[in-house]
């Protein structure tokens, strides 16, 4: 666990934002408020699993300790792990009845993609505004997400023409890339984007994306509180935590308005 330094105040975070190149966006929690319909679809498969196996019952506190950020799969077993369970892995075409590492991460996203089909998602507004900014002032952006559905969420949200360069998490299994606490796809990230990780900024909501992007030793690693504790991403290696990415406008230069929107689906 990286040691907690001195916070940058709201002007010199933007100072350094402006002086980088790049911004690399994680997707839920950050970019969409997907990270809730997430909670809910995990503690769908949990709740009911963890009380047939008779141990310490599910709450939202295990989704920030040991799922948030991961891949699908890692979160599985990491909660399993956390109770003193293990499963086959199985294999990621296994039908979400199985009793498998893949079989309940499906069966999670089955959850997950019933819950979008039915409600939609709309992208945090100050999030918005702050892409809007920093394409404004002439820095390029991805999207870096561990998510299988990046694509999806993107779409819903009427963000997925927003950005040419999307990492989630089939690419990076196509690319045999380890997944976060690792930086490598945000390695990739910056990569696509021709540049290097000293020149970008990560964005991120979770515990262990600030430890992926404190690892790629990027040039500003920003964390956003979206619940699991300004402490926690301090500590996890966050050079400055905002509870919204809003508190950082003006940035110098951009001219972006508060009413900016997205077309996106509505809950």
């Amino acid at each position: 666990m990286t040691s907690p330094h001195s916070p940058l105040s709201p002007a010199q975070t933007r100072d350094r934002v402006l002086g980088a190149r790049g911004v690399l966006f994680d997707l839920d929690g950050v970019l969409t408020p997907t990270a809730e319909v997430h909670m809910s679809a995990w503690s769908r498969l949990f709740t009911p699993f963890l009380a047939e196996h008779e141990v310490k019952p599910y709450t939202d506190a295990d989704y920030f300790a040991f799922i948030d950020g991961k891949p699908r799969y890692d979160g599985v077993r990491s909660l399993l792990a956390s109770r003193g369970l293990s499963l086959p892995d199985g294999e990621p075409e296994d039908a979400p009845e199985l009793e498998t590492v893949c079989g309940l991460g499906n069966r999670k996203n089955k959850a997950f993609n019933e819950t979008l089909a039915e409600d939609g998602v709309s992208p945090y507004p100050g999030s918005l505004r702050f892409l809007d900014a920093v394409v404004a002032a002439g820095l390029q952006v991805a999207v870096v997400t561990s998510s299988l559905n990046g694509q999806m969420v993107l779409t819903a949200a009427g963000l997925r023409d927003r950005f040419e360069i999307v990492v989630d998490g089939v690419r990076a299994r196509a690319e045999k890339l380890a997944g976060k606490p690792a930086p490598d796809t945000y390695l990739f990230g910056a990569e696509l984007l021709g540049l290097t990780a000293a020149e970008c900024v990560v964005v991120e909501d979770a515990e262990s994306g600030i430890q992926s992007g404190r690892a790629g030793d990027f040039g500003l690693v920003l964390g956003v509180d979206r619940g699991v504790g300004s402490a926690v991403l301090f500590e996890a290696g966050a050079d400055t935590v905002v509870a919204d990415l809003a508190e950082l406008l003006p940035l110098t230069g951009s001219t972006v308005s508060s009413s900016s929107t997205a077309n996106g689906v509505h809950a």
